[in-house]
């Protein structure tokens, strides 16, 4: 045992004395000691631990009062008096290969000795200034600080020192972060040497933190608290998660006292912190009192869930456990269940609060039909009143749904919900007075009068033709640079291109890249002003604006279609099947732009229930906080995030796609900083099934990237989803057309929704529609969503010379946005994922 007596020594102490105390304070820090066996901290373990550190030799150190505000110069006291010698405080030494010095008061939160155990010099800094800085401002404040205090002090210093050092290296390279994506068998081995490591690090904590999570599944409970000692002062952006695991391994190795102890230290240390709601479930299996704290302080967390329905399995008609779900759980997926019951049993007993919450389930669902009664039964507001109106409405309850819009302007003509009601009921009435209540959304909403006056020029066009003409040079005057003026310069410029005047077409193109640069409409204008110049004999200006397109709209398919022109060796419409592009994927996960930096960690270590909880239980603090329940812009995207890793591909993918254009400033700002980084576009176009993907494109002999791309457009990666027409799974195959292919590639028996299955079948037919078409992959996509049939009469009917004026005519509106798509999805999965095209894109701003 070392034991430190400070004695008040006089504050004349001059520097060269200071240095002198210090460098004691050094060569104690620095001390050699035995290393101890490492044991799982149970009852025998803490005996053999205190046993080593009695043992050690006892010494004492005097140390300056340094309460002086100068150390450089001679510092007296100012009343020229000693003050009392202080107590002496019993310091153990931690066990590694370098002592480790603590204070350690008896009645205080002292600093356990196994929390010194090898204290990082990279990760954590040396310990040797970590435990000099905590004397010091122990000492600084002179005896006017309690010991206590101080180590509360020194605690919090540490802290936050070690946190800083976490946010540092978390930007770095990590392969524990790589192997966190492979499966316990195959990361075992590697994790195992970087757990192993003598220095402590970031990726030893990360490597030690995933070894453990992996035993406790395997119900390896000693093992896991070996291998999490003292885990949590090294790695405190995960400390309650340590926790709890370590009080699971405590519970596996039969020792329910100290998992117990183990779980009540969250609640102490951690009172704030949402992981609190998971040591209450824990804890609650033994004793009830815990499960009413976490329902009571903790309503919406989604372990409160979990514990409310584990109460409802005792009793499965309790009103209050099924009305706590509804009301802080309506849109979960196992509500129904509960709404089910409650309309069954309880119809009477629920209040308008119980019905919102039971119509804003069906609305979630889309139920809509279901959704009328409860939102008529719903507290009285413009939210539920515009949910009966449209519910009713896309129910074919007409009558009814105007009737509700009509009362909804009138008693709140001021809130958002009016402004689509009085788009709705437009919708709704004869064009004449739908033409009314779009003056009246223009005028009371301005921010919408672009659109509103658009929809009017479209219904003054069915009845008066001459309004319209004038409606839409006001359109042009009032509202230049709106998506409607975009729109209407387009169908000019396709007229005067279609009666042959290149040049007048040129000139409306041209004022939609001037009014319009921001319009998903421009990158089309600026391309056909790039073909049109060509037919001009304008080269250079071709040039320039397929340039532009690339550089400006690079995300766009007129972008491919520019670079091809541009001779980039990207694939053309005949040869792009053929292409078999290099493919770089990311091997770990990137780092969201919302959420706790212990949410971020358990999300990149593909801790995902974890992470998922976490960050829910995050958002609905912020929200309740602030009382603002939309989502920003980086939280939104986190949440998309989240839904890959639950194979959520198509929520995922359009919660981005949501994102777009926000109208806030600020958020919009968020928008942009996002959508400039590569993380934005991976997301947006994931690449799940890869493996399988280039398996059997191999087999076809067809572009990787153009399945991909065909897969993200008909299936969204869902691999379970089926069309109204029955098509199913990845690539959406209907059923006749699978017993028809099944035969011919030797398959007896097959399920559509079985990704092996649907990517096997919808690849021999990608290349059946290929091989039909001369290799042509316009043809035979175009050929995929409409039938060849089809495909045959528009080759019939028009010349297919011009691959791009071919596309322009598809007179099926559908298959034409198909065919763009796809090959819109081909191009992102190539400058994404393809590392030669990303350098060709990078060099497009110099």
């Amino acid at each position: 045992m070392v034991v430190w007596h400070y004695s008040n020594i006089m504050h004349k102490k001059s520097k060269a004395q200071l240095q002198d105390y210090l460098k004691d304070l050094t060569a104690l820090g620095d001390a050699s000691s035995e290393p101890m066996e490492a044991n799982h901290g149970g009852p025998q373990g803490k005996k053999e631990e205190e046993a080593e550190t009695n043992s050690s030799p006892r010494k004492r150190l005097s140390l300056p009062n340094l309460s002086s505000p100068s150390l450089g110069a001679e510092a007296e006291n100012s009343d020229g008096v000693e003050q009392p010698e202080s107590t002496y405080l019993s310091v153990p030494l931690g066990r590694s290969n370098q002592t480790n010095v603590a204070i350690a008061p008896l009645n205080s939160d002292y600093i356990a000795p196994e929390e010194l155990d090898d204290q990082p010099r990279g990760f954590l800094g040396s310990k040797r200034w970590l435990w000099l800085g905590g004397i010091l401002i122990l000492l600084i404040g002179g005896t006017a600080i309690t010991l206590p205090k101080a180590l509360q002090m020194v605690n919090s210093w540490r802290q936050e020192a070690q946190l800083k050092a976490y946010e540092q290296e978390q930007h770095q390279d990590s392969e524990v972060l790589r192997l966190a994506l492979l499966s316990p068998t195959e990361r075992r081995a590697r994790l195992e040497a970087i757990a192993n490591q003598e220095e402590l690090s970031l990726e030893r904590s990360r490597a030690r933190f995933l070894l453990a999570g992996d035993l406790l599944t395997e119900f390896e409970g000693g093992p896991a608290i070996r291998m999490l000692e003292g885990l949590e002062v090294q790695y405190p952006v995960l400390a309650p998660y340590i926790l709890l695991m370590r009080g699971r391994g405590y519970q596996l190795s039969n020792e329910n006292d100290q998992a117990q102890a183990t779980w009540q230290s969250i609640l102490d240390k951690y009172p704030d912190s949402p992981v609190v709601v998971n040591a209450l479930e824990n804890l609650g299996s033994l004793n009830e009192v815990y499960w009413q704290q976490a329902i009571a302080d903790h309503p919406g967390h989604p372990r409160t869930l979990a514990i409310l329905h584990q109460q409802l399995e005792t009793d499965p008609n309790a009103l209050e456990i099924q009305r706590q779900i509804l009301q802080n759980h309506p849109t979960d997926g196992r509500t129904a269940a509960v709404i089910s019951n409650l309309l069954a049993n309880h119809p009477g007993e629920l209040t308008p609060e119980d019905w919102q919450a039971v119509g804003d389930n069906f609305w979630h669902r889309r139920i809509y039909n279901q959704a009328i009664a409860p939102y008529e039964k719903a507290p009285a507001n413009a939210r539920n009143l515009y949910r009966l109106a449209r519910a009713q409405q896309i129910s074919k309850l007409d009558n009814e749904a105007k009737e509700n819009y009509r009362q909804l302007i009138a008693t709140y003509p001021d809130s958002e919900e009016t402004a689509l009601a009085l788009r709705r009921l437009a919708e709704l009435v004869p064009p004449p007075e739908g033409v009314q209540y779009l003056e009246q959304l223009e005028q009371q909403f301005p921010d919408q009068g672009a659109s509103a006056l658009a929809a009017r020029i479209d219904l003054l066009a069915k009845f008066d033709t001459n309004q319209a003409q004038q409606a839409r040079q006001i359109l042009l005057q009032k509202y230049s640079n709106s998506d409607a003026a975009a729109n209407y310069r387009w169908r000019q410029a396709q007229e005067f291109a279609k009666a042959g005047n290149y040049s007048e077409a040129w000139r409306w193109a041209k004022e939609i890249a001037n009014q319009n640069p921001q319009s998903d409409i421009t990158p089309k204008a600026i391309f056909w002003i790039g073909k049109w110049a060509q037919q001009l004999g304008r080269s250079a200006d071709s040039k320039a604006a397929f340039e532009t397109v690339l550089a400006k709209y690079p995300q766009s398919y007129y972008a491919w279609r520019s670079a091809v022109l541009l001779g980039w060796q990207v694939g053309d419409f005949n040869s792009v099947r053929f292409l078999n592009p290099p493919v770089t994927v990311p091997d770990q996960r990137p780092l969201p732009p919302a959420g706790s930096p212990t949410f971020r960690e358990l999300y990149r270590l593909a801790q995902d229930q974890e992470a998922i909880e976490l960050f829910n239980a995050e958002i609905r603090a912020r929200v309740e906080e602030k009382a603002t329940p939309e989502l920003t812009v980086n939280e939104g995207f986190t949440e998309a995030l989240l839904k890959l890793t639950q194979q959520e591909y198509l929520q995922g993918i359009n919660q981005v796609l949501n994102l777009r254009n926000p109208e806030n400033p600020e958020q919009r700002k968020q928008w942009e900083e996002l959508r400039a980084t590569r993380e934005y576009w991976q997301t947006l176009f994931p690449f799940p099934y890869q493996q399988l993907i280039f398996e059997w494109s191999e087999k076809r002999q067809v572009n990787p990237f153009l399945v991909t791309a065909l897969i993200r457009q008909e299936s969204r990666f869902e691999k379970d989803i089926q069309s109204p027409v029955g098509a199913t799974g990845l690539m959406q195959i209907m059923p006749a057309t699978a017993a028809w292919i099944a035969p011919q590639i030797g398959l007896q028996q097959y399920s559509l929704t079985d990704p092996t299955d649907n990517v096997n079948m919808g690849t021999w037919y990608f290349d059946h529609t290929h091989k039909t078409y001369n290799n042509n992959s316009a043809l035979a996509v175009a050929s995929y969503n409409a039938g060849p049939g089809n495909v045959a009469k528009w080759l019939q009917e028009f010349n297919n010379a011009d691959p791009d004026l071919f596309v322009e005519r598809i007179p099926f509106a559908e298959t034409k946005g198909y065919v763009e798509s796809v090959f819109g999805n081909y191009w992102n999965y190539l400058r994404i994922y393809d590392p030669d095209v990303e350098k060709l894109m990078g060099q497009l701003g110099r």
